[in-house]
């Protein structure tokens, strides 16, 4: 089973993963899957993920859309990054009940 395709199913609507950095308790995070990478924000109005660094080895856990239950616990690398205009509109409009501002966003890419 390839993960980002699993990750691609489960993410397309959802906008909430647990993260879970080594040392650290996992932590709830609003997210956007664009690309095949898992963009998190932190910081700023949304939480930070203690251990969330760049090149970090983090765990995701994913829900599944259908039944809200554990779906997948995926292993990700993350990369501090500057995101271009259409990915930073895209983490805006994903926070429906905010205006979201943070001090860093990170990319996720997973390993098949």
């Amino acid at each position: 089973m390839e993960i980002t395709r699993v990750l691609d199913a489960a993410l397309r609507k959802a906008a909430a993963v647990w993260i879970t950095s080594p040392g650290h308790e996992p932590r709830l995070v609003h997210a956007h899957w664009r690309a095949d990478s898992l963009w998190v924000i932190s910081g700023g109005t949304e939480p930070t993920v203690p251990g969330l660094a760049d090149g970090a080895q983090v765990t995701v856990t994913v829900r599944s859309p259908t039944t809200h239950s554990h779906l997948v616990d995926a292993q990700a690398v993350a990369h501090l990054t500057e995101p271009d205009d259409e990915t930073t509109q895209a983490l805006r409009t994903a926070r429906l009940n905010t205006k979201p501002s943070w001090d860093a966003v990170y990319r996720l890419e997973f390993s098949s």
